[in-house]
């Protein structure tokens, strides 16, 4: 990508979709387009087509799409599928139809089967169901991923699928329906320190294992990808490490300065029990994350505090 090039991030205002256009900024592009208000609605073919024809962006990041957690997954699975199959449906084709020399769509490593092995490979992809707990938003990624192989078959395009481990990071959705566990646990480890409440609830046995990569090197990751890889398969984006819910949940609450007791709520689902990436193609290219998990939970809680303040301030 030459540093003038129309570089558009479908999805901007999401929390990976953000730091991308944050990681172009610092890099040096200067006409990352569809930006703020400029955006269109990426679930509208019509406004999506109308934005490609005007604009001609020549590389595409694919990270628009609703999500949630365990919780929003279960509640809203047709909402989460619709709007994601939506952005699958006018997106990608309207960057294949009006000349875009590059897509990426970002993935979620939730459309892993769930007891595929581990760590897992791009190879594992459709041999058996995944976790039923998402497994409506699954299908609707799993769906983009499809598709960016179709059109490149049938296309010849430079498209690309990327797998993405779980993100976390600043600016991330702290709710109770949408969080996912990073965010989730900052918020309630926080809660419950302000509160002085002796007991933290955690959900499930604390036994399933997730790796985590900080959003900064997500958005460094994708644009080390577009960069650098043009193959069918699709490229996953990992560290290389994965930490138990229990651990995680131990790790955030020194971070927080929760200091009361940890309950496993083993009625609570776990979800999918280990969840690891093979990243060696990534690997291999020569791309290494720079942000370690305690370093990244600490500058995520500094960014949530601030955001809370001044109704309380951290220590408080």
């Amino acid at each position: 990508m030459h540093a003038d090039a129309r570089i558009y991030v479908a999805g901007s205002r999401t929390f990976v979709g953000r730091a991308i256009v944050e990681r172009l900024a610092a890099e040096g592009f200067t006409r990352v387009v569809g930006f703020g208000d400029d955006e269109p609605n990426a679930t509208d073919p019509a406004a999506v087509d109308r934005f490609f024809a005007d604009v001609r962006p020549e590389y595409v990041f694919v990270t628009a799409g609703a999500q949630a957690g365990i919780a929003g997954n279960v509640k809203r699975p047709a909402d989460l599928m619709i709007d994601n199959l939506r952005v699958v449906a006018s997106v990608i084709p309207a960057a294949q139809r009006h000349g875009a020399v590059k897509l990426l769509y970002l993935g979620s490593s939730c459309i892993y089967p769930k007891q595929a092995a581990q760590p897992f490979h791009p190879d594992m992809l459709w041999t058996g169901p995944v976790e039923p707990t998402s497994d409506a938003y699954a299908t609707a990624k799993l769906a983009g991923v499809k598709l960016v192989d179709a059109i490149r078959r049938q296309h010849g395009t430079s498209f690309i699928a990327a797998i993405a481990a779980d993100a976390y990071g600043p600016g991330d959705d702290f709710s109770v329906e949408n969080s996912h566990v990073g965010a989730g646990l900052i918020r309630r480890a926080h809660e419950a320190r302000v509160a002085h409440a002796p007991v933290l609830e955690i959900w499930g046995t604390g036994t399933p294992r997730r790796e985590f990569i900080y959003v900064d090197d997500l958005a460094s990751a994708c644009l080390f990808a577009m960069r650098h890889y043009d193959a069918p398969a699709p490229i996953n984006l990992g560290v290389g490490q994965t930490t138990s819910i229990a651990d995680l949940a131990r790790l955030v609450c020194d971070v927080v300065g929760y200091t009361g007791q940890l309950r496993f709520d083993t009625s609570r689902p776990d979800g999918i029990p280990l969840k690891g990436l093979d990243s060696s193609t990534l690997r291999e290219l020569g791309w290494q994350p720079t942000w370690d998990l305690r370093r990244g939970l600490e500058a995520t809680y500094a960014w949530y505090a601030r955001a809370l303040a001044p109704v309380e301030s951290p220590r408080a």
